[in-house]
């Protein structure tokens, strides 16, 4: 068997496929990308696997994208078509688990839909040369690996280390610090970040409203990047954001495995404004806070300061913020647009394809 396997994508040309191996097999009739994929009357997808002859005894993989519900159907036929076609093995990799933060049940009635999807990709049928591997990379919850059947081997990849090598290119690498939103982000990924300080921040309930809160860690004058696995309205990063910045922060960047943003819940990030300064929110925290986690010890003069000063780090004002490209449709859409920088899987996949 060829050592290079053959690539399947939904959309033909797909950015991320494309370069990762010379040899290129689509999943679908070629068009241009701009045009609809083919259809029955009602609706159904037409679907054509090419190459159907040239795949067998080669190592086949399908690159899926499941961030947008309506194209799950298509492109789980496809998935469960390729390795009855006697290849000599199947890999499915799909970047981004979407249903992972639904993983638990906390009242009865709830639907664990990560476990739902765990099931269907663990009936992918055997090739000819055993279990289907899925690829996943940081999914949401680690106990979730547990979620699939012995039918698929999973595979769970990161793409903190793409965040890590951008870090290190960054001028001011030495001032950089990480931070979670919360405990959780925190337990996913301070083990792959040991050799810079940290900075924990924790939710607090308020009514319906949930507060961020500086738990430990010292943001004073340092670049702090926030860290988490993915982003959806972006809510909880931008409150994280105002308050590193009313803690004295220099500057504060982002990142997300997973840039999932529906509605293009991005644009809250994308104001002229953005500079990643802190700026005026910076200055007035020195005045409003004694340091972090200290009260202000002027009353109520400095809490109308705090006031103002939370108003005006209200506008986005992340200097960076990185994604990576496992949601397609959000990385075409952000990509060369300032805060965003789109940082590429390619290699990654590549690598767990090597066999």
């Amino acid at each position: 068997m060829s050592p290079l396997p053959f690539i399947f994508s939904l959309r033909p040309l797909d950015p991320t496929a494309r370069p990762l191996i010379p040899s290129l097999s689509l999943s679908l009739p070629s068009q241009p990308t701009h045009s609809p994929r083919r259809k029955f009357n009602d609706g159904f997808p037409n679907l054509f696997v090419r190459d159907a002859t040239r795949i067998r005894n080669r190592h086949v993989a399908f690159l899926a994208s499941f961030q947008s519900p309506a194209s799950i159907f298509e492109q789980l036929s496809i998935i469960y078509q390729l390795p009855r076609m006697f290849v000599g093995s199947f890999t499915l990799v799909l970047p981004y688990f979407p249903t992972g933060t639904a993983e638990r049940v906390e009242a009865e009635g709830d639907v664990a839909t990560a476990v739902t999807l765990a099931r269907i990709l663990s009936n992918i049928p055997l090739s000819r040369g055993g279990p289907t591997s899925v690829v996943i990379f940081d999914i949401h919850a680690l106990q979730e690996r547990f979620y699939f059947g012995d039918t698929v081997l999973p595979l769970f990849e990161s793409g903190i280390p793409l965040l890590r090598a951008r870090l290190a290119a960054l001028p001011d690498r030495d001032q950089v610090t990480i931070a979670y939103p919360d405990e959780g982000a925190w337990k996913r990924f301070h083990y792959q970040f040991g050799d810079y300080p940290e900075i924990i921040c924790t939710k607090v309930r308020d009514g319906a409203k949930r507060i961020v809160r500086l738990k430990e860690g010292a943001p004073r004058g340092r670049h702090v990047v926030i860290v988490d696995d993915l982003v959806q309205s972006g809510g909880t990063l931008l409150e994280c954001g105002k308050l590193l910045a009313l803690t004295g922060a220099s500057a504060v960047s982002a990142y997300a495995t997973h840039g999932v943003f529906p509605q293009r819940s991005f644009e809250k990030f994308t104001a002229p404004s953005s500079s990643g300064r802190v700026g005026s929110a910076g200055s007035a925290s020195a005045g409003a806070t004694g340091g972090p986690g200290e009260p202000s010890p002027s009353g109520a003069s400095d809490a109308a300061s705090t006031a103002a000063a939370l108003a005006a780090a209200a506008a986005p004002f992340f200097k960076y913020f990185w994604i990576s490209d496992s949601c397609p449709e959000t990385a075409a859409a952000v990509r060369g647009v300032k805060p965003f920088e789109v940082l590429s899987l390619a290699d990654a996949i590549a690598a767990t394809l090597r066999i």
